[in-house]
């Protein structure tokens, strides 16, 4: 019988030992790697924020199966701060650009605020409403105490009367039909669909604008838009077309 000595028995089995641990070691770098990469690939499309607006492809579009408006022109965000009733509406009536209340925009014009040039974009939403934060996220704007300008135009076939606006927004906004001041909601509130409702009015036969201006604190800020009919369902049966859209 053949004796080993502890020292003659571990020598016989290192060869063994070895290759495990170092298999082993192997595995374990290429676990390590493994979950760095996913790591930096979740990081990365963190980073990236989902595509919802895209540029209009053609003249005109129609309200969503649940009538809301798609197509709006956006302006790139303007420094602003409060969400009380009374500072939204010193916000809103301050004058930052010639003819705020009455242009309507074309896709690539640009107005002068303050030191900084800011451009009008149109834009289509793939959802009911339209992501502002997506909108200047992708501009590499600022998307916290801000106030975006917002304006459409809604083409009826006829006059449509007894019709209500109804919208919500992250955070407050006020919003014009036709020039005229129908609907404002204001705090730091999230979007909640119909969250104020205009009183009855009239859209006529032909073009009406839709002007809002929507104030954000910070996080995420979106607004959706639609018109209800005499019974207060989903209005369908107009278009909408920022006419002369151009990039």
């Amino acid at each position: 019988m053949i004796m080993y000595h502890n020292s003659e028995r571990h020598s016989e089995r290192s060869p063994m030992n070895c290759s495990s641990k170092r298999y082993l070691t192997v595995l374990a770098v290429l676990l390590g790697s493994a979950v760095l990469a996913m790591a930096a690939a979740g990081a990365a499309s963190a980073q990236v924020a989902p595509v919802t607006l895209t540029h209009p492809v053609t003249p005109e579009t129609a309200p969503d199966a649940d009538g809301f408006i798609p197509r709006w022109l956006l302006l790139e965000p303007i420094g602003a701060n409060g969400l009380t009733d009374s500072l939204v509406q010193a916000i809103v009536k301050k004058e930052y650009f010639p003819n705020q209340f009455t242009v309507i925009p074309h896709d690539g014009d640009k107005v002068k605020v303050g030191d900084a040039e800011l451009a009008w974009h149109a834009v289509d939403t793939k959802n009911y409403n339209v992501n502002l934060y997506h909108f200047a996220h992708a501009l590499g704007k600022p998307t916290s105490d801000v106030l975006f300008w917002a304006v459409t135009v809604v083409h009826c076939p006829r006059e449509m009367s007894g019709v209500r606006l109804a919208i919500g927004s992250n955070a407050a906004s006020v919003w014009w039909v036709n020039g005229q001041e129908v609907a404002g909601i204001y705090g730091d509130r999230q979007t909640v669909i119909d969250d104020a409702v205009s009183k009855r009015l009239t859209l006529k036969k032909g073009p009406n604008v839709v002007r809002a201006a929507i104030v954000n604190g910070g996080g995420a800020t979106d607004f959706c838009a639609r018109f209800l009919d005499q019974d207060d369902k989903p209005l369908k049966g107009f278009t909408v077309s920022l006419s002369d859209v151009r990039k």
